[in-house]
């Protein structure tokens, strides 16, 4: 019974790391995500300096809002974003940077979700 209840909490750790990694998985979620690390900003400075709609914005902000990942704060009628654990994401993302690095074009190159992939949505 131990064995089994071992597998489920493996399961479960991995399902809850499969979640996190698709809140990374968008182009754009992870465009927003550096914008933030640099500091607070307000979905309009993030729509203008990202190239986005305002709607794309919203909805990628609340996928990573929903992942734990950014917050907002009310100031006047518009709501400022940040990062949240903003060391261990960057940590993320360097260690994603170097994984990368270490694979060359292999990601990129995947039949299953490279980037003739991405562009076909």
């Amino acid at each position: 019974m131990i064995q089994g209840t071992a597998a489920l909490d493996e399961r479960a750790a991995m399902t809850a790391a499969a979640c996190l990694f698709n809140g990374f998985s968008d182009p754009s979620r992870l465009a927003i995500v550096r914008r933030l690390a640099e500091g607070e900003h307000r979905v309009v400075d993030l729509t203008s300096q990202l190239g986005l709609a305002q709607s794309t914005v919203s909805k990628h902000l609340a996928c990573l809002k929903d992942c734990g990942l950014v917050s907002s704060r009310p100031v006047g009628r518009a709501s400022v974003w940040s990062l949240e654990h903003s060391a261990v994401v960057l940590d993320l993302l360097a260690a994603a940077e170097r994984l990368l690095t270490s694979t060359g074009e292999a990601a990129t190159l995947c039949p299953r979700y490279g980037v003739d992939t991405l562009e076909s949505v």
